[in-house]
């Protein structure tokens, strides 16, 4: 228990006394050390919390030097004043001005009697604190064996429990989704919503640090779980005494090592669902019934699946293949992974510690995340794929996750290509247009993403800006020149991009069909192209299409565009 002012007065030894009736709340003031001062400002020297002796050598006697002098020292942080009175020292009772000035004050004024030297007082107030840390530190190892002997148990919701009980904290273990595995209560409750966002906060740094914030006046803390990777996440609710901050490294290890042996516990059945995945992927033409019927069987439901490749170039093995894939291209041979034979190609095998054909164990670290986002995705039909030209990850998840988010949570900085959303027994055509997008992700610094009619505006962003540009100025340059040429230009894209159409063009423009004509007639006299020449179609579509950026006419970004007229 802390030392307060009213243990000290209680100290028949001490025979300490106060010098005006105080308060009862200032009697509960905490006493962290004793010190002894005669300065006339002794607050800069002070911590907080000290009981403050003095002979009053240098006091001074006038009202407000007095209240000076007690002001100086409360908000230095002195929890009490005490005066020594005696013979041949300068007070045998307290001047009555320091006691007004310190009941108007608020901090205690007590008197220290001859007989009682200050360092007795002293000895008495490191003594209870000794007491006080020895107590916490039984308190803390008898929390520390409960812990322990929960551990033994089944599973997590023990040790949160025996946390509980022995701290008055709630606490929760969470994935590193978010969501809920264990708690300390009965009835799981709804999180507030700063613990989700403390959440999130630390999910994205790894084991790398923790959070806390308050919410409705209840202190939130997250702590990370995990040895070398983020397995789960600690939430306390409450505010942990000095004896149980103490002991939540350990709670936060006996966690740790829980969700780790599940980690190994769970390998089996990654195992089993990267052999499905396997098995979804060597037919070549399976049934819409059996591949339906395959995904459901691990739980996923979903009408529409799509392809998921990831480079796992963040580890050793991946950094290495990355190199070579970049010589290769730059020697003009190409990427593998880019040209893609597709998904299936080199050794596929579980999220596990080998192969499942007995062949040497892949990229720990790829292995590592490659359960990470088995963890992530639901069914979790995740693999790890060697091969030219290195070890990737395949996934095949349900079109409405959000594969983006768990890639930034899970696979930070690999390159990472999304195939388009298709049936189930097409998974494997989505897959391979995943692991053509390795190439382009790698050059984006994200993942890229297939979408119908979308291949024009991923070639745009890989281009210099300034060249593409350049181009544009080189093929438009004599209608920008011209009078009315945006005009010219405006019909000329919108032309282009309704396939050559007149009518669509005209009710797009708000113009008549032979304005429309006219003004495309002026526009190939000007650029000596011809409508009618496959390459000066595409050349004037490309100029258009970098002029706007790459969006489709009707500015919205979401909408397909259609492919470059007469190609």
């Amino acid at each position: 228990m802390p030392l307060h002012l009213s243990d000290l007065l209680a100290r028949p030894d001490l025979r300490l006394s106060v010098t005006y009736d105080v308060p009862p709340q200032q009697l509960a003031r905490t006493i962290e050390a004793a010190t002894v001062s005669d300065l006339p400002t002794p607050g800069k020297w002070l911590q907080g919390g000290e009981l403050l002796m003095t002979i009053g050598l240098l006091l001074p006697m006038e009202p407000a030097a007095c209240r000076a002098y007690v002001r100086d020292a409360a908000e230095g942080g002195a929890a009490c004043l005490a005066l020594g009175l005696g013979q041949g020292l300068p007070y045998q009772e307290a001047p009555e001005p320091l006691v007004r000035a310190a009941e108007e004050a608020g901090l205690p004024l007590l008197t220290v009697p001859d007989e009682v030297p200050f360092i007795a007082v002293t000895k008495a107030v490191f003594d209870a604190r000794a007491d006080e840390q020895r107590a916490l530190l039984q308190r803390a190892f008898a929390t520390q064996r409960r812990l322990t002997a929960a551990a033994t148990g089944d599973g997590l919701r023990p040790m949160l429990a025996e946390w509980a009980a022995a701290t008055g904290v709630g606490a929760a273990v969470l994935d590193p989704l978010g969501r809920l595995l264990a708690t300390s209560e009965h009835a799981s409750r709804p999180l507030p919503a700063q613990a989700h966002e403390l959440l999130d906060r630390v999910a994205a740094r790894g084991l790398r640090g923790s959070a806390s914030s308050t919410a409705a006046g209840q202190q939130l803390e997250v702590q990370p779980l995990g040895a070398r990777r983020l397995r789960g996440l600690l939430l306390l609710t409450g505010r942990p005494d000095d004896a149980a901050r103490s002991v939540v490294p350990g709670l936060v290890s006996l966690l740790s090592l829980e969700l780790e042996r599940r980690h190994l516990s769970d390998e089996p059945e990654r195992r089993r669902r990267s052999a499905l995945l396997s098995e979804l992927l060597a037919d070549e033409d399976p049934s819409a019934d059996r591949a339906r019927d395959m995904l459901r069987s691990v739980g996923l439901t979903a009408e529409r699946v799509r392809g998921v490749v990831v480079a796992a170039e963040d580890t050793p093995a991946g950094r290495t293949a990355a190199r070579a894939a970049a010589a290769g291209t730059a020697a003009g041979t190409g990427s593998g992974a880019a040209a893609g034979a597709g998904p299936a190609t080199g050794t596929g095998h579980t999220a596990g510690t080998g192969s499942a054909d007995g062949t040497a164990p892949t990229d720990g670290a790829a292995q590592e995340m490659a359960a990470d986002l088995a963890l992530a995705v639901p069914g979790g039909l995740v693999r790890v794929v060697d091969g030219a030209p290195g070890t990737v990850i395949e996934a095949v998840v349900g079109e409405e996750l959000d594969i983006r988010e768990v890639l930034a949570r899970f696979a930070p900085r690999c390159p990472a290509g999304i195939g388009p959303a298709t049936t189930p027994e097409a998974a494997r055509v989505s897959l391979r247009q995943a692991a053509g997008l390795l190439a382009v992700s790698r050059a984006a610094g994200e993942p890229a993403q297939a979408r119908q009619s979308q291949a024009s505006r991923l070639l745009l962003d890989l281009g210099d800006r300034s060249t593409l540009h350049g181009y544009a100025d080189t093929v438009l340059g004599p209608l920008d020149l011209a009078d009315h040429g945006e005009e010219l230009i405006a019909t000329l894209a919108a032309w282009l991009e309704t396939g050559g159409a007149w009518d669509a063009t005209s009710r797009r423009l708000g113009v008549h069909r032979h304005t429309v004509r006219n003004r495309l007639d002026k526009a190939m006299d000007l650029t000596g192209r011809r409508l009618d020449d496959p390459d000066d179609r595409f050349d004037l579509w490309l100029a258009t299409r970098i002029r706007r950026g790459g969006a489709p006419a009707g500015g919205s970004a979401d909408r397909p565009a259609p492919p470059p007229p007469g190609r």
